[in-house]
């Protein structure tokens, strides 16, 4: 039911307006910690329809966790994964370190795969996969099997042993999940690198987990054409002190260079390869996986994920919060794997409960190749993730509130030139969603009646944390509602007091399954980063607000990491890439209000004596920060000036550079060291242009 009262923003009057420094733990005041959020009356009960098929429909499960968390737990565990030795205690909890269903032994290919094919189910198709450029494949649970046991073979051959880490850097093709299945089937742990990402961040990620082999392509379909991979793989390898082998996959047929005694092709290798690999039971605290996300310093963090935990809390949560029924449903995650979103939610939890997915490679505004019309992909019709849900008969489909937003862009004449009536779940991941975009996913794609959960998660939590349930919670958009059973949310001030209404800082009181172990090869950093603010609860600079109704509202990030298009980028890391060209002498990053992706990159940078601001330069300083981070971190702006506004003890005040971007009035600028300053910034920010 839809209430009279529309959303409308408002300023936050947080109980704190001091901005916290997540390394140090000391507070400066100074500017707000966030600035905004919604109002919004509106509510969607679940429907009676939807109701009576739906796996949950009351509260009985948070009842069941509050009355002992961890029994509730174990239940899940035994419940939702097949262990071959089963745990003698739940968990081990010594702040901050956890460790979840110590002496359980389990394998989480077996579980993904081997456990549905020896039920019988070996012919239900695993992935629905599409190429870009049109090229398909359907791929069963006992194929997926077969290309996993070999592999799996296939590293051993090279080497690999259980321990080692690998880097994979590849385009969402098949040979992506086979190749992140086959390390847990020996106990190899991967980390994937986005595939957008530069040589730099290959460089470090591998040097960071001594990884001794990367598996890449040729290249991956990108709107229209080959996007080179194994050339990035070239120039960064010189600078891997520790990578012995590549794998290559043929995916583009472009040409490369194949380094003899190095490099080997991902046919080679599984031609002969052994068919036969058994899972190797393995240790439910065994390290499964690192994963790099930008931290408040410049060298990200390997966030590590181990087995029985991690595994236990994403099949758990993907069946529940999409009311999973995999006889009948045909499951899309629209992310890449190369984030979290991808990990959890395309390959480990839909795989351990036995769904069939849809896999797709390109980008939304790509149409198959005979509906392109013309030579310019920017005239291209935008209907492509329509024309698969219309095509697969998709009834869950998880993307990002920055795609909806572009897909208001484009308009609503696409996705209503197609038959979407599969659809049954709709949910969104990676960033708030403001409520216009929330309603016109709900009217547009979910014909007005399908449930949305908007989830909240994190690279560290490893799975769903705050989110509707579809067949219990009603929505209000823009909220992302309750914690899941088992997971205990509190909002706290600035002193670590409760909040029980308003505004405040989001933290984590009890572990939970899923959690980070820690952060590779730095467990003082790890306790540092989350734990040190709050003694106790885990926080990673969260903000949220409980409403009248005690529904919870995510506010944005209170340090200084920005969210671009769900994506977590450093500012800290981006002014160190735009310093790092030749002609700047200091750099400040900010994240912006942008309708898209919902914040926007702008570098403000000062030039170094001798060089003349221009258009060109403005230009070059971006690749640069492309070329040393990756497309996803450059900047939609660079703006050339002479000073940048500080306070006395030199503190930059990135709330005034903010203001200046989004055409706002200046508040207080009385402890600004040069109030001139603010004048000659704003010039120079109206005469930047507006590259992307």
């Amino acid at each position: 039911m839809r209430g009279d009262a529309p959303w409308a923003p408002r300023k936050l009057a947080l109980p704190f307006t001091s901005t916290i420094d997540l390394r140090t733990g000391e507070s400066t005041v100074a500017e707000p910690t966030i600035e905004n959020y919604y109002s919004e009356d509106r509510t969607f009960p679940p429907s009676d329809a939807f109701r009576s098929g739906a796996l949950l429909t009351d509260r009985s499960m948070w009842e069941e966790a509050e009355r002992d968390y961890e029994a509730f737990w174990a239940r899940q565990a035994r419940e939702h994964v097949s262990w071959f030795e089963d745990f003698h205690t739940t968990l081990e909890w010594e702040v901050p370190f956890a460790k979840w269903f110590i002496g359980g032994k389990l394998n989480v290919s077996y579980n993904c795969l081997d456990r549905h094919v020896e039920a019988g189910k070996g012919s239900k198709v695993a992935f629905h996969w599409e190429g870009e450029p049109g090229d398909t494949r359907t791929i069963t649970y006992a194929e997926l099997l077969a290309d996993v046991e070999r592999f799996a073979n296939a590293l051993r051959d090279l080497g690999l042993r259980s321990g080692d880490r690998v880097a994979i850097y590849m385009p969402m093709v098949p040979e992506l999940p086979v190749a992140m299945l086959a390390c847990t089937r020996i106990g190899v742990a991967h980390s994937v690198i986005f595939g957008g990402f530069s040589p730099d961040a290959i460089v470090d990620r591998c040097n960071d987990a001594a990884a001794r082999l990367i598996i890449t392509a040729d290249a991956g379909y990108r709107r229209g054409a080959p996007s080179a991979l194994k050339a990035n793989v070239d120039l960064a390898l010189p600078s891997c002190t520790t990578v012995e082998k590549v794998v290559v996959v043929n995916r583009c047929g472009v040409a490369v260079d194949m380094v003899e005694g190095r490099d080997v092709w991902w046919d080679d290798v599984m031609a002969a390869a052994a068919p036969s690999c058994p899972p190797e039971p393995l240790d439910s605290e065994h390290l499964m996986y690192l994963l790099y996300t930008s931290g408040t310093t410049a060298k990200p963090k390997g966030i590590m994920h181990t087995t029985g935990g991690y595994l236990t809390q994403v099949v758990f949560t993907h069946r529940y919060t999409f009311d999973l029924h995999p006889e009948t449903d045909v499951y899309w995650c629209a992310a890449d794997i190369g984030w979290v979103t991808g990990h959890s939610y395309i390959v480990y939890g839909p795989l351990a409960n036995g769904a069939t997915s849809v896999l797709y490679e390109g980008t939304p505004d790509t149409p198959r190749p005979e509906l392109r019309e013309g030579a310019d992909p920017g005239a291209w019709r935008k209907d492509r993730l329509w024309d698969i849900v219309e095509r697969y008969g998709v009834t869950q489909l998880y993307t990002a509130p920055t795609a909806i937003r572009t897909f208001m862009k484009w308009g609503a004449t696409w996705p209503a030139a197609h038959d979407m009536s599969t659809l049954r779940v709709l949910g969104t991941v990676g960033e708030p969603i403001n409520p216009e975009a929330w309603m016109w996913y709900h009217e547009h794609i979910g014909g007005s009646s399908c449930p949305i959960v908007d989830t909240w998660w994190q690279t560290e939590t490893g799975g769903h944390m705050i989110t509707p349930w579809p067949g219990v919670t009603t929505t209000k958009p823009g909220s992302a509602t309750h914690a899941i059973p088992g997971v205990f949310i509190e909002l706290v001030d600035d002193d670590g007091a409760q909040v029980e209404r308003g505004g405040g800082y989001l933290t984590i009181t009890r572990p939970w399954p899923g959690m980070l172990r820690g952060i590779w090869g730095a467990p003082e950093r790890y306790a540092e980063t989350y734990w040190s603010r709050f003694p106790g609860r885990y926080f990673a600079g969260d903000g949220a607000k409980l409403d009248d109704d005690g529904y919870l509202w995510l506010l944005g990030r209170v340090d200084d990491v920005m969210n671009v298009s769900g994506h977590r980028i450093s500012t800290t890391e981006v002014e160190s890439a735009l310093v790092d060209h030749p002609t700047v002498a200091e750099a400040a990053v900010v994240g912006a209000n942008d309708d898209v992706t919902g914040q926007a990159i702008y570098g403000y940078v000062i030039l170094r004596g001798g060089n003349e601001a221009s258009d060109g330069l403005r230009e070059e300083i971006r690749q640069h920060v492309a070329k040393k981070l990756g497309a996803i971190a450059r900047p939609k702006a660079v703006i050339i000036v002479p000073d940048l506004p500080k306070t006395r003890s030199g503190k930059i005040m990135r709330r005034l550079l903010r203001d200046v971007v989004e055409g706002r009035s200046l508040g207080d600028t009385t402890t600004l060291a040069d109030a001139n300053v603010v004048e000659a910034i704003r010039t120079r920010a109206a005469d930047a242009s507006q590259e992307d």
